[in-house]
């Protein structure tokens, strides 16, 4: 981006690129390892397009492990573009009380995911002269 707004932090700048996914079909039990095994709490479901289908959250780690994902998935979960302006999505995140955002372009296909407390440090590194969009 460039102009007037190219200094301002956009998701895209504090957005983590790898991203555990998962298939409809998997088991439970089978992605829970894997995510584990990667340090992660969460999973993304995307279709074989990588377009975002659902998340497993903690909730769903608790399900029987033969389960299939699609069956303890949150369907359809709300999702933000990269090039969203960060103070506002960071601010939207606070007030709803929301960890993380799934980051994907305009036809649904996953980029990554944004991480509240990344997003925070990020405007807190700041100086106080710098633009924010708000």
């Amino acid at each position: 981006m460039e102009g007037e707004f190219a200094s301002i932090s956009k998701v895209i700048d504090v957005m983590r690129h790898e991203v555990p996914t998962c298939y409809l079909k998997e088991h439970v039990g089978e992605v829970y390892q894997r995510c584990q095994e990667a340090g992660w709490q969460v999973c993304i479901v995307v279709n074989k397009e990588n377009i975002v289908l659902g998340r497993l959250r903690r909730e769903a780690w608790q399900a029987h492990p033969d389960i299939p994902v699609e069956q303890v998935m949150e369907n359809g979960p709300t999702t933000f573009r990269p090039d969203n302006f960060l103070e506002p999505l960071t601010k939207r995140m606070r007030e709803k009380k929301v960890g993380s955002v799934i980051i994907t372009n305009s036809d649904g296909v996953l980029i990554g995911i944004l991480y509240r407390k990344d997003a925070e440090a990020r405007l807190g590194q700041q100086k106080p002269g710098d633009k924010q969009a708000g």
